[in-house]
């Protein structure tokens, strides 16, 4: 299947597992609680929504806690000024790795920002958009609009992996 393109309709039949972070552990707990993960069917939910889809090749990683996901966390108020409903952090993590990951982060569960798992990077490889380095997303951006047409569409070179020009906040935000 060819890549997402500027004017694409975001397909249908897109879907992502996501497990909301745990406000609190129960009391007297000594470890890490987790929800359970659920399917968040994107297509469904992103109807109606100007999206920014956000894409990592994995959680926790060096670049992408460092120099990825920061910026667009401490732009969050931004991107919702210039009209994006919801912020879409996705990787090929599983669901419970990219929740845990958003709490790191600070990341509540009632945010305009969600961590969804791309289950083997389902979604990343049937849209051209994986990295190539085995079961792994490409660092990629695409913006969604209301209707569902894709209105940026950005991908990072395979080589270029570890730096977020066109995915990263400024980039996403210079598209808006």
């Amino acid at each position: 299947m060819p890549p997402l393109q500027v004017g694409d309709k975001f397909p249908d039949g897109v879907q992502f597992e996501y497990a909301p972070p745990l406000i609190s552990p129960p009391a007297r707990s000594h470890t890490a609680v987790l929800t359970t993960s659920s399917t968040f069917d994107a297509s469904k939910e992103f109807k109606g929504k100007k999206v920014v889809i956000v894409s990592v090749p994995g959680a926790f990683t060096p670049g992408c806690q460092a120099n990825h996901i920061p910026p667009i966390l401490a732009n969050l108020e931004t991107f919702i000024q210039k009209g994006v409903d919801l912020v879409a952090v996705i990787g090929f993590n599983d669901a419970w790795v990219m929740s845990a990951w958003g709490k790191v982060n600070g990341v509540k569960g009632d945010s305009k920002i969600l961590f969804l798992s791309d289950t083997k990077s389902f979604f990343s490889k049937n849209h051209g958009w994986d990295a190539g380095m085995g079961e792994r997303n490409g660092r990629w951006a695409m913006i969604v609009d209301k209707d569902g047409t894709v209105t940026a569409a950005t991908f990072i070179s395979k080589t270029m992996l570890t730096f977020p020009r066109v995915s990263g906040a400024d980039a996403i935000l210079s598209k808006l």
